[in-house]
């Protein structure tokens, strides 16, 4: 079993964030990846139908089976990709399972966040003042550091579109509620987290792979 990672929005180079935890995976004789998102990394910025394909094409490397692993906005491009016969099962973290026809920005109240700052060229980024207190309170300053250099502008039309199908209809999912989470308030985790097959809750904040990967790679370890 393989363990493919897909992670949220406004941030590039996936593998720095997953390899806390893959290197635990790793110990335990697991292997994993992490998919690079052309919404955020690519010139120009690709949108969510590009990151579904480049997740899909990590999942056409391998014959063996996969768990895929969305965190946050990923959680839109799992859905989106899953429905591929090397997956196994889908893993959302602090994230989103849409139905077909829905987009992220379903998920919110209408208005914009306050962490969210549109740029004018088409593209968002997160407020650089809020990153820390929402979404990286856990983080020590060296991680912080590294966290906070990888932080990018991404493609603002992801957030408005509709995922086209709804991998977790059809593949069994499991959803992990980070409890200590100030982005996405556990509350509206849970109600995601009702579509799910599974439900797992833990005391962890926002990137419980960067700062919990113990905790992370053991719940991961018993879906393989």
């Amino acid at each position: 079993m393989r363990i493919v990672f897909v992670h949220g929005a406004f941030v590039r180079d996936g593998a720095w964030w997953w390899r806390p935890t893959a290197d635990v995976l790793a110990e335990h004789g697991l292997r994993s990846s992490a998919a690079v998102l052309p919404s955020c990394e690519s010139e120009p910025r690709g949108d969510l139908r590009d990151d579904a394909a480049a997740v899909r094409e990590l999942l056409d490397a391998s014959a063996e089976p996969a768990l895929l692993v969305g965190h946050s906005y990923g959680g839109m491009v799992i859905t989106q990709a899953g429905d591929h016969p090397a997956v196994h099962r889908l893993v959302y973290v602090t994230s989103f399972l849409p139905e077909a026809g829905e987009a992220l920005a379903g998920f919110g109240t209408g208005e914009p966040p306050p962490w969210h700052v549109s740029h004018g060229d088409g593209t968002a980024s997160v407020r650089e003042e809020l990153v820390r207190p929402l979404f990286a309170q856990d983080f020590d300053d060296a991680t912080y550091a590294g966290a906070a250099g990888r932080l990018t502008a991404q493609n603002e039309v992801v957030f408005g579109q509709p995922v086209t199908t709804a991998a977790w209809r059809r593949i069994p999912s499991t959803y992990v509620v980070c409890a200590e989470d100030r982005a996405t308030p556990p509350a509206k985790q849970r109600e995601q987290a009702a579509r799910a097959t599974d439900v797992v809750e833990l005391p962890v904040a926002h990137h419980p792979f960067v700062t919990r990967p113990d905790l992370v790679a053991g719940l991961l370890q018993t879906m393989t």
